[in-house]
């Protein structure tokens, strides 16, 4: 239903008919898709016509909706909004007479409601007309098998007849329900359907599979990009000053939907201010057809020509996207790291179809899925351990490489770089992982493209083994990560000046994969030259630690590769307090470090304990003044 729709957004011409299982209106996506009617626009959108087929049973259960009655139905639904239609009944030739006069009268009546909404031009929400249609389940097959009910009950879900090698009852049962189809009135002696029946058929472009919006990739127009470089960050100097990581892409956005506002729109479950992205809305407000308030007017954002796709249900949102996009149009959806999870299954299948989509040489490439997540792990300051989980990255890495990307820009310009890319590329699921708060940043928008078109690199500035082979290779993935590995790598420096540092960020994932894993995976040889062969690596990481070994465990140094990251440890914490629970902060790295380094190890000892001191002083503060210690919190790189 929700694919429905998004294939009907700024469609005026098409009509999307959907049909919805009555098991499948059980579950929680489909249950809130129906009120997707209070986004469709009747003046500048297509129509839904939603078909709920009752058949009465599951696999072997009875529906919900089978087992209410007629009353019950036609109010459910007129709550919802939709002028319910029913067709019941079950005699074959009956109900093909009574579907074919419902389906004209419904098209009648989504025909008048467009033509008075265009007319007026008034987008007033109508009721939209919706089909009930009450059939058995099994509906034609065997009545009894064995003795038991098949059509009409759950027997017929699937496989009503097992057994059919060894069972001759089974066969000549089988046989006899086929036979009864007649098909030598539907077939000629060579198998081929007769020229009568044959002549019925839709012609060229009339047929289903010929509709370019079912092969939306032929429709699909490239966006008309601003120049992202309009919005960057100017640096004098790295790790100097700090500033809200999506705010400039929020501009970005706005810019973007300025110059595309027939086939670009940004999703999201009612976060896209939350995420710092609100300045799209100085262009285009959320999408809004339902009742208004006069309190609305003050920052509500609503408007029935919006083009911000904003309600709480990610499963909802993410199938408007997938709609949207599978029709030929763009799209960017935001939504919180710990919300993600609600569309895991969804993003499952829209990859398994994009894969599979690849081998199928007549599909059109279509844009991808863009999707950002924010309002993450290591920033839940009062959300606390219910909003800590960066698990989504695992489910995305077991996905086909041919389809998916991930992405954790440490700053706004190469959060801008990523998104930029994203935006313009086909056919893949991108995933960026970036903080919405203020966060150190690093690096002027041409060394940030420099660095995102890399995709990784040593960060000349904070490495001081220039001509040198280190003694400890620092590496890290995610904002708050890199802030803390670059705080340890300044506390080794200061008190071991003689030790030599290289730092590498990461900015895309799967550049740790071995090259025959992925196509984004760096060659061995390239790898052992920026991680070397036999040094002690730190790896601080946004997410579950495992998945960096996972990713890297093929390269020659994994013996020596040692990963911090969410060790599902938090409450209400503050940022640094958090990291000193999960072992990604400053002091932690430092501590592993001097372990790690064999000349530090027999003279380290003192430093290791001031390291620890300043941990519980750090975390102490946090508990008694419920913010982070200012000379900590407010860190600066100095080198």
């Amino acid at each position: 239903m929700s694919h429905a729709f998004g294939a009907a957004y700024d469609n005026p011409d098409l009509l999307v008919t959907v049909m919805v299982g009555d098991g499948e209106s059980e579950t929680g996506p489909l249950a809130t898709s129906w009120h997707s009617n209070k986004f469709l626009n009747p003046i500048r959108d297509g129509a839904v016509l939603p078909i709920l087929h009752l058949n009465g049973y599951k696999i072997n259960n009875p529906s919900i909706l089978s087992r209410i009655s007629h009353d019950e139905i036609k109010h459910l639904f007129m709550g919802y909004g939709w002028t319910p239609h029913f067709v019941e009944g079950s005699d074959p030739n009956t109900m093909h007479q009574k579907m074919a006069a419902t389906l004209d009268q419904c098209i009648k009546e989504i025909k008048a409601i467009q033509k008075t909404a265009r007319d007026t031009n008034n987008p007033k929400r109508p009721l939209w007309p919706m089909i009930v249609l009450r059939s058995p389940k099994g509906w034609t097959g065997p009545q009894e098998v064995d003795g038991h009910k098949v059509e009409g009950f759950w027997r017929a879900h699937q496989v009503p007849m097992s057994n059919i090698k060894d069972n001759p009852q089974h066969l000549t049962q089988l046989e006899t329900w086929l036979r009864s189809y007649q098909p030598e009135e539907l077939f000629d002696e060579n198998g081929q359907l007769n020229a009568e029946l044959k002549s019925l058929a839709p012609q060229k472009e009339r047929r289903m599979s010929a509709n370019p919006h079912g092969n939306g990739g032929l429709l699909r127009k490239a966006l008309r990009m601003p120049n992202f470089n309009d919005h960057a960050l100017a640096l004098e100097a790295p790790g100097k000053i700090s500033a809200p990581n999506t705010k400039p892409l929020g501009k970005f956005l706005r810019d973007i939907m300025q110059k595309n506002m027939q086939n670009f729109r940004v999703f999201g479950p009612d976060e896209n201010s939350s995420n710092k992205l609100d300045d799209i809305y100085e262009v285009s407000k959320k999408t809004w057809l339902a009742d208004y308030l006069p309190e609305d007017a003050d920052g509500g954002e609503l408007s029935p020509d919006g083009r911000v796709m904003e309600m709480l249900s990610e499963h909802t949102v993410e199938g408007w996207l997938e709609g949207y996009l599978l029709t030929g149009r763009h799209g960017f959806f935001s939504t919180y790291e710990s919300f993600v999870h609600v569309i895991d299954s969804m993003f499952n299948q829209h990859a398994k179809w994009l894969a599979m989509s690849k081998d199928v040489p007549w599909r059109a490439p279509i844009s991808s899925l863009n999707l950002l997540i924010t309002s993450t792990v290591w920033r839940q300051d009062h959300n606390g351990f219910t909003h800590q989980d960066p698990g989504f990255l695992d489910i995305v890495v077991n996905k086909s490489p041919e389809v998916t990307r991930i992405y954790l820009p440490p700053d706004v310009n190469c959060l801008l770089s990523v998104a930029n890319h994203c935006l313009n590329s086909t056919d893949y699921i991108n995933v960026i992982v970036c903080d919405k708060q203020k966060h150190l940043q690093y690096l002027n928008i041409d060394a940030a493209i420099e660095h995102c078109t890399k995709g990784l690199g040593i960060w000349d500035w904070a490495s001081n083994d220039q001509g040198e082979e280190p003694d400890l290779v620092m590496a890290c993935a995610g904002d708050i990560p890199t802030k803390e590995a670059l705080a340890a790598t300044s506390l080794l420096r200061e008190h071991f000046p003689q030790i030599k540092v290289r730092f590498i960020n990461v900015v895309d994932l799967y550049k740790l994969s071995p090259q025959v894993e992925h196509p984004h995976g760096l060659s061995d040889r390239e790898f052992d030259s920026l991680f070397t062969t036999n040094k002690p690596i730190i790896f601080n990481f946004h997410g579950y630690p495992y998945l960096i070994h996972r990713l890297a465990y093929r390269r020659t140094n994994h013996g020596n590769l040692h990963v911090r990251g969410y060790k599902e440890k938090g409450s209400i914490n503050t940022p640094l307090e958090l990291a000193i629970q999960n072992q990604i902060d400053r002091f932690s790295l430092a501590i592993d470090a001097i372990n790690r380094i064999p000349s530090l190890q027999k003279i380290g000892g003192h430093v290791q304990e001031q390291l620890r001191n300043r941990q519980i002083e750090c975390c102490r503060y946090a508990y008694e003044h419920g913010v982070d210690l200012p000379e900590e919190d407010e860190w600066t790189w100095k080198h």
